[in-house]
């Protein structure tokens, strides 16, 4: 056959042709067009070695952007095959500052473009307060909030699309709710969403200027003390695990966490209500894990059973020990409408 011949995709409902599902190879130092999904493998020279991995895919690839690249990085899409190595003994590579290895294959996955516009989708979730401007609801543990690679679709906002119906106008030039604020996948509770472009700006420049009041309710290990207090201490990305958060000593960002006892069960687990004076990324997760109180069921801050669940007894100890999720509810929200200024909570 003639190279077209050979290069014809099949019809799309046969999915990706052979050579789109093939590993692609980059000789160091040499771009290609811009690439489609699926693997693509570079090797440095010698002269590359010590560089930082991210910016040399960058450069080498030519058609993808440093800040792309580590964005791929962290959600796990880079491996490493050192020379000699077996086929399939590969080692994930989760820093985008490590040096590059003369010789070593470094295999980045390309993820399938996402659609332009995320697609409504009939998906259920409570509402709590609604008028012409916002929604007020109660995001279910397991939703994502937005669409992103790995969670393409089946998210909060292919939901509110689906709840707005055709007449939605959106924000900006986009037919789009205003995200201004968000939750963690597996964190229950309360969300404000802007239907409007004076609502999105109004709730943004609100939670920019910390005037929300935030609460939420965890059950965390332990009985923390004082009952109630602060947790200070500046959020920045774990340093030997790209995909955690901790208190850092040296850069990341102020954060402030106001919690309260409601309740104890004997010093094993405390209900604890938490304020946020800051929002950081997983910041009440952060700060109850580097205060010694690990929420229940984190599955990135509780890394050990705590050594207070050896006195619960065997059932109840299983079942927190088995909790599918962290056990964080945001539990109110409260702010001035964007239209009215009447208060809201």
């Amino acid at each position: 056959r003639d190279r077209g011949d050979f290069e014809r995709p099949r019809p799309a409902s046969h999915g990706p042709s052979f050579a789109a599902r093939q590993p692609r190879f980059i000789r160091a130092g040499m771009a290609e067009a811009p690439p489609g999904p699926g693997p693509i493998r570079v090797t440095p020279s010698r002269e590359q070695a010590g560089q930082r991995i991210d910016r040399l895919l960058a450069e080498t690839i030519g058609t993808i952007s440093r800040s792309r690249v580590k964005a791929l990085i962290d959600e796990g899409a880079l491996s490493r095959t050192e020379p000699g190595a077996a086929p399939g003994n590969n080692v994930r590579v989760t820093e985008p500052a490590e040096p590059a290895r003369a010789g070593a294959i470094y295999t980045l996955i390309l993820p399938e473009p996402l659609p332009a516009a995320p697609q409504p989708q009939s998906i259920p979730f409570p509402i709590l307060f609604e008028d012409r401007d916002l929604i007020v609801l109660d995001k279910p543990a397991g939703l994502v909030v937005h669409p992103a690679p790995g969670n393409r679709d089946g998210t909060l906002v292919n939901a509110l699309l689906a709840h707005c119906g055709p007449g939605f106008t959106g924000i900006g030039a986009e037919k789009r709710p205003g995200i201004v604020h968000r939750l963690d996948k597996d964190t229950s509770g309360v969300m404000v969403v802007a239907k409007t472009q004076l609502a999105n700006d109004v709730l943004t420049a609100a939670f920019a200027a910390r005037d929300m009041e935030r609460t939420y309710v965890a059950l965390c290990w332990g009985l923390p003390t004082p009952l109630t207090g602060e947790i200070e201490g500046a959020i920045g990305r774990d340093k030997r695990d790209r995909k955690r958060m901790a208190v850092v000593s040296h850069g990341g960002k102020a954060a402030l966490t106001r919690y309260k006892v409601i309740r104890g069960y004997a010093t094993c687990a405390a209900l604890v209500e938490c304020r946020l004076a800051t929002g950081r990324t997983h910041q009440i997760r952060v700060h109850m894990s580097a205060h010694g109180h690990p929420i229940v069921g984190d599955p990135l801050y509780l890394r050990r059973i705590p050594a207070v669940a050896k006195a619960l007894p065997a059932a109840l100890r299983g079942a927190l020990l088995d909790f599918p999720r962290q056990a964080l509810h945001a539990a109110s929200l409260g702010f001035s409408h964007p239209r009215t200024g009447a208060a809201l909570r």
